[in-house]
């Protein structure tokens, strides 16, 4: 295919937009401003991610690296346990893998060149020129030498750095709600809760709104880390500092006390502030913008790179659709950002909620439920755990259940609006930046129909589903058995 698409950043949605488009025949130009392997917080990862995986090449790479399997996840949120067993609430062989962010990047990175795509790493992007409404070439700088690269499609990876944003081609307006800072840190000899899922993530709350995550990872270590709001953290961070304020607000809560015990930190003690965003728009004539530089999201369900990874999934298939002339331009991003709201919508209600007031497990999973139409017959929490596994956008864009109407999802955020005005913790939640631009656009159109396809190629289709792609996307691949794993 004699068209060029040119990709700023190398994260998981950049590498693996890149990846999928590579392997569809197009011409693919990765920028990366920095070099690989490179550190990077937030190793957990959804069920989801391992189909992209397998469409993208990357699978067998990853598998290989021997990450710590994980099956689920295990919260003590106030008063109530979840024990979310992906293997019993999900799929029988539902899973993913806790990764070292640094090496399951730079696997995807490699992967990128592996299918076809020219990655170019320590390559800064200037601008974004464009002629009208579409961009045109893209002006970067390496090695001291300035380069101009001319483009048939622009796809804007560059995470909450947001080299669009920056240029005011997209505005992304920040949610109040989620001013918050994580301080993190490693440990050896940490324990999890006794009722986990192998390899699960334990999420604990606090008293003053915030919580803890304890990820195992492959080499005996785990990552330890605090999430509470920038306000009610400042007054402490800055009168007893960043690592006195992280090992105090470990000893106040009794679970994470008992799950260190004995265990040893082995290294700093990191901060970082985590504000969530939306931007006014995802895509536009010649360019779309996937992962973070789109929107952020809290990281209490662990969906950033869920997110990344299905919005790179969903755009590159837009992007080849347009490109073989197989599909109009409108409809096919039209798909895209509705595809890609709806997804991030999903779960900006749920991490809402929990924050927000937290109304008991039994109403929460209830209300989790209001948010798809598939599987109706499941319990609310078998419901509210294949959101949380990142399958329920997975079975929506690819055809295997119906997608959760827009109206349901609008009515569930201004309802969460209405309800947080009061709250003074949270103060005014402004939603109106979610669903603004989303008031159906599907709804009466061909475009309802469209869904992702993989058979012959990657792309959007209007077409039922076929055998071929039924197996394709089915979500078991067997990881090693417990007794066999490298990690546990």
């Amino acid at each position: 295919m004699d068209k060029h698409v040119l990709v700023i950043g190398g994260g998981p949605a950049g590498s693996t937009t890149a990846a999928l488009l590579a392997k569809t025949g197009v011409k693919v130009t990765l920028l990366e401003r920095g070099k690989f392997p490179r550190y990077h917080i937030g190793e957990s990862l959804l069920a989801s991610c391992l189909s992209t995986l397998r469409l993208s090449g990357a699978y067998d790479a990853v598998a290989a690296h021997g990450f710590q399997i994980k099956r689920g996840a295990f919260f003590q949120w106030q008063d109530d346990d979840w024990l979310l067993d992906w293997s019993k609430l999900v799929d029988a062989e539902a899973w993913s893998w806790q990764v070292e962010r640094d090496v399951f990047d730079d696997i995807l990175l490699r992967n990128a060149t592996a299918q076809g795509a020219e990655v170019i790493e320590q390559a800064t992007v200037t601008n974004v020129v464009f002629d009208g409404d579409r961009p045109t070439a893209v002006e970067w700088t390496a090695d001291g030498q300035v380069h101009t690269t001319p483009v048939d499609y622009l796809v804007d990876a560059s995470g909450r750095a947001g080299v669009l944003a920056k240029q005011q081609v997209i505005e992304r307006q920040q949610h109040p709600a989620f001013r918050n800072v994580a301080v993190w840190s490693y440990w050896e000899g940490a324990h999890l809760h006794p009722d986990t899922p192998e390899g699960g993530i334990n999420v604990v709350s606090t008293p003053e709104g915030g919580w803890f995550w304890n990820i195992p990872l492959t080499d005996g270590r785990n990552s330890v880390g605090y999430v509470v709001s920038t306000r009610t953290a400042a007054e402490r961070l800055r009168k007893d500092g960043l690592q006195k304020y992280y090992l105090d607000t470990i000893a106040d809560s009794k679970a994470m006390s008992k799950t260190l015990d004995s265990a040893q930190r082995v290294a700093p003690v990191q901060a970082e502030q985590d504000y969530s965003y939306s931007s006014d728009r995802f895509c536009g004539p010649g360019w779309i913008a996937v992962g973070d530089a789109a929107c952020f999201l809290d990281p209490l369900l662990s969906s950033g790179v869920h997110l990344g990874t299905y919005s790179g999934l969903v755009g590159s298939a837009a992007i080849s659709t347009i490109l073989r002339g197989e599909m109009s331009e409108d409809d096919a991003l039209t798909f895209y950002e509705h595809s890609y709201r709806r997804a991030y919508t999903r779960f900006l209600i749920l991490v809402s909620r929990l924050y927000e007031e937290y109304i008991g497990a039994e109403q929460y999973f209830g209300h989790a439920g209001n948010l798809t139409t598939g599987h109706r017959d499941d319990t609310k929490q078998a419901q509210f755990t294949e959101i949380m596994a990142g399958l329920t956008d997975l079975d929506e864009s690819s055809g295997v259940q119906q997608r959760a109407g827009t109206d349901t999802l609008i009515s569930e955020a201004e309802r969460l609006h209405s309800e947080s005005a009061n709250l003074e913790y949270m103060g005014h939640l402004d939603m109106s930046i979610v669903w603004d631009h989303w008031r159906d656009p599907l709804k009466d159109t061909v475009v309802d129909q469209v869904r992702i396809t993989t058979e012959p190629v990657l792309g959007l289709t209007t077409q039922p589903r076929t055998d071929d792609e039924i197996k394709t996307w089915s979500r078991p691949v067997l990881p090693p058995k417990a007794a066999d794993a490298t990690a546990h």
